[in-house]
């Protein structure tokens, strides 16, 4: 999942890709200081970073000289989805899981969050499930957890070293021992204690794994074998 670079990597090129990441991350037109304060970087540096990628027309600068997502960002994103050919072949094998009556979900791994490039509950079109949702920290997700779990203990306590973790209030500990159990089990299963009062069931896909998906909502421990077992058939039509 996180592969050791073999030589050094070129720091240069982590700025860029950061300085893009969080522009097209944030929901609205973002300023070069608040961009920088997010990033937790030098402001002169961020702002030429933002130069450059207006130039090569990744980015745009709005009336009020701030920074949105420009052409050459939604290329980027339509020719990664289109040469991956992920979503072409996942569509109409999530469609069919929503037979089940739950929402369906289908996401990466980014850093500490989940991308969600599919997320529809029951009731809409398949359509709109993707692309609805933006990035969520990946311990609040059944995916986040499946997908952390592909990870070493080692790499999960580099992750999340001195900063506080949602929905493990007791730390690292507490969450690589839900790792730990992920990992027995070969698949995620959450219980999000919030207004809804739901569960998620998610399972990793791909050799090497790639991506997650789950379905969440109302479910008993008795339905888990079968949401698992129809999960696993369906990673296995995607490839």
């Amino acid at each position: 999942m996180r592969t050791k670079p073999n030589a050094q990597p070129n720091q240069s090129l982590i700025d860029g890709i950061a300085t893009l990441q969080a522009l097209a991350s944030s929901p609205e037109p973002i300023g070069c200081r608040e961009l920088a304060r997010q990033l937790d970087a030098n402001p002169t540096r961020v702002n030429r970073l933002l130069k450059t990628l207006a130039y090569l027309g990744i980015a745009r600068q709005t009336a009020d000289r701030k920074y949105t997502p420009g052409p050459g960002m939604h290329v980027l994103a339509a020719q990664s989805l289109f040469a991956s050919g992920l979503i072409r072949r996942a569509l109409p094998v999530l469609e069919g899981l929503r037979r089940f009556g739950h929402t369906v979900a289908l996401g990466v791994l980014w850093n500490d969050s989940v991308s969600y490039l599919f997320h529809a509950p029951p009731g809409i079109e398949a359509a709109r499930g993707l692309g609805r949702i933006g990035l969520l920290p990946a311990t609040t997700s059944g995916i986040g957890i499946v997908l952390l779990s592909q990870l070493s203990d080692e790499e999960v306590r580099e992750l999340y070293e001195g900063r506080e973790i949602p929905m493990f209030p007791q730390g690292v500990e507490q969450l690589l021992a839900t790792l730990e159990t992920t990992r027995r089990q070969g698949h995620a299963r959450v219980h999000v204690a919030d207004a809804r009062d739901h569960h998620i069931v998610a399972i990793a896909m791909g050799d090497p794994v790639h991506a997650g998906i789950a379905m969440s909502g109302w479910i008993p421990e008795s339905a888990t074998a079968e949401l698992v077992a129809a999960l696993r058939k369906a990673a296995e039509e995607i490839g």
